[in-house]
């Protein structure tokens, strides 16, 4: 699942809702409480439950993507076009 910025702002939720709702859909969607989601991921509780709730302070990349890993997802930077008032370094 790949979330864009163009999605977001069309959609009216911020990334950490979206990413909420996909870690807690997911993890219904496979039986998992989320007990069993912190064990299989090797994150704590408290981070399923912070990143579920869509808690900001939560968004550790290297932990949020071992949770997405279970789901066969991950989030990492898209490229988008540069602003026209920004010039690349030559």
């Amino acid at each position: 699942m790949l979330i864009q910025a163009s999605d977001l702002r069309t959609t009216g939720f911020d990334i950490m809702t979206r990413l909420a709702l996909f870690v807690k859909e997911m993890r219904k969607t496979y039986g998992l409480t989320q007990v069993d989601l912190a064990l299989k991921s090797g994150v704590g509780l408290r981070f399923v439950r912070d990143l579920e709730q869509g808690k900001k302070s939560t968004l550790r990349l290297d932990k949020v993507n071992q949770v997405l890993r279970l789901f066969g997802a991950e989030m990492a930077p898209v490229k988008s076009p540069a602003p026209e008032d920004i010039t690349p370094p030559a």
